[in-house]
């Protein structure tokens, strides 16, 4: 598959080219050094889950653009001492694969990647903010609670003073990785289609329709037999319809004295869920539960900005669990990485730990937060999280945690975070050539968390495990 993506890619900037005389040629190149730590994800439950490692991740790409046409190719190659994250859109599939049954998901400490390669167009209509673009992007909201991926997809964006919208389809075919050679299950046959609309009433605050449908079409183990790390253990059709108001809450420019952002969230639709049973040490498939979903999510938060330097806020978000056959269990659409600049400042901050990642299935967070902000040199945020299970006899969703949950208890535990950056203006790139809209050219940056488990984890667990990471970027 990788393979053929360079072949598209290849083809797409191959057309273009030979349809404009000497077209503009702009590329760079990404650099990113990390070190990564963590102490240990299986709490002490299982061998293994520590992870001490290095790595550097360079990002190739070019960019051109003729009229009303463009096309842009990123590719990655990474080299580590272990098989660090260097990425934080990589989805945990990836990160804690430790099924050790199955090889075609098992990260190398080195491998070879495709990460975006697509072809736009903006010549639909004469508003500046209108493109069409049509490959493997970046598909992002700006919570992050919804989409925040690289995924193949066409995707129809507008974007003006007043109003926003975007209307796609998306599929995953492949993760354009040497090392990786299968899909996750999850998005094996699984199609998506999403679109939203919002408008701003008045200047700085946003209202919004926010709709996305999935449809899971695979096929699930018949019974009698062996489940391994890549069937599929659940499918359906699933709708998700949001509501949300947004005051700059993600805008770490913002001059206003409050921000805030709303989203309630209702989920419905049919899902199929294996059931298994342990055998000789597998687990084999017994037959599927199946059942309608009426579950609903909902994250709400506040901030105080208390001077061009000091903020300070709090956040709660729910997602339902439980219910009978799992018809109250929430999930994601599966497309985010929930991360966001919440805190007021330019670094995205993981919503739910650094260290826990969790995510809004059968899960509550009450977050406390203060950031600090000294011109465009520096940033820090230190975030509390307190986190419980919604249904104490139900699971929850992925997360940065692999241990077993207890039943009957709702405390999964708490986490304090740490992400502090520093940026340098030396090397900044002209506007016109970078391709990111978030991060300056060059930064040093630590983000960590500690996290401390709760009695729905048992009280055989480790006191406490982290995640750390420190990054070096600079963009060429």
């Amino acid at each position: 598959m990788l393979g053929a993506g360079l072949s598209l890619a290849g083809s797409l900037f191959g057309s273009l080219a030979y349809a404009a005389e000497e077209p503009p040629k702009n590329y760079g190149l990404d650099v990113k050094i990390t070190a990564e730590s963590e102490d240990d994800r299986d709490l002490g439950t299982a061998p293994g889950g520590d992870l001490n490692g290095i790595g550097i991740d360079l990002r190739p790409w070019a960019f051109g653009q003729w009229g009303d046409w463009s096309a842009y190719v990123m590719g990655q190659a990474v080299a580590a001492t272990d098989t660090i994250q260097t990425d934080t859109i990589q989805s945990d599939d990836i990160n804690n694969d430790s099924s050790g049954n199955n090889d075609k998901r098992e990260p190398d400490d080195a491998y070879l990647a495709l990460r975006e390669f697509w072809v736009d167009y903006a010549g639909l209509t004469q508003y500046p903010g209108e493109h069409l673009r049509f490959g493997r992007q970046r598909l992002r909201e700006e919570s992050g609670t919804w989409q925040d991926t690289n995924i193949e997809a066409l995707n129809w964006t507008f974007d003006t003073t007043l109003l926003r919208a975007h209307l796609g389809a998306a599929q995953r075919f492949s993760d354009y990785r040497t090392d990786i050679t299968d899909l996750a299950p999850d998005d094996k046959d699984r199609t998506h289609v999403f679109g939203d609309i919002s408008t701003q009433w008045m200047p700085n605050h946003w209202v919004g329709l926010r709709l996305h449908h999935s449809d899971d079409s695979g096929s699930l183990p018949d019974p009698g037999e062996t489940v391994d790390s890549l069937d599929k253990r659940s499918t359906g059709d699933l709708t998700w319809v949001g509501l949300e108001a947004n005051g700059d809450g993600y805008n770490w420019r913002s001059q206003m004295p409050i921000n805030y952002w709303a989203g309630a969230t209702w989920l419905t639709g049919n899902r199929d869920r294996l059931t298994t049973v342990p055998v000789n040490g597998d687990r084999v498939a017994t037959g599927k539960q199946s059942g309608d979903v009426d579950a609903y999510g909902v994250d709400l938060g506040l901030r105080w900005n208390i001077d061009e330097q000091w903020r300070v806020g709090g956040a709660y978000a729910r997602g339902s669990g439980g219910g009978k056959d799992g018809e109250d269990q929430f999930e994601q659409t599966g497309l985010q990485s929930n991360r966001s600049n919440f805190t007021g400042t330019r670094a995205r901050v993981a919503r739910f730990g650094e260290a826990f990642r969790g995510e809004l299935s059968n899960v509550e967070a009450a977050t406390l937060f203060g950031s600090w902000q000294m011109r465009e040199d520096y940033d820090a945020s230190i975030v509390y999280h307190k986190f419980r299970r919604v249904d104490g006899d139900s699971d929850i969703g992925n997360s940065g945690i692999n241990a077993p949950l207890v039943n009957d208890s709702t405390d999964l535990g708490q986490e304090a975070d740490l992400v502090v950056t520093k940026y340098f203006k030396q090397g900044l790139l002209p506007a016109s050539m970078s391709q990111s809209i978030d991060e300056p050219s060059a930064l040093v940056r630590l983000r960590g968390g500690v996290f401390k488990p709760g009695d729905a984890y048992g009280s055989h667990v480790d006191s406490t495990m982290h995640h750390a990471f420190i990054d070096v970027i600079w963009r060429f």
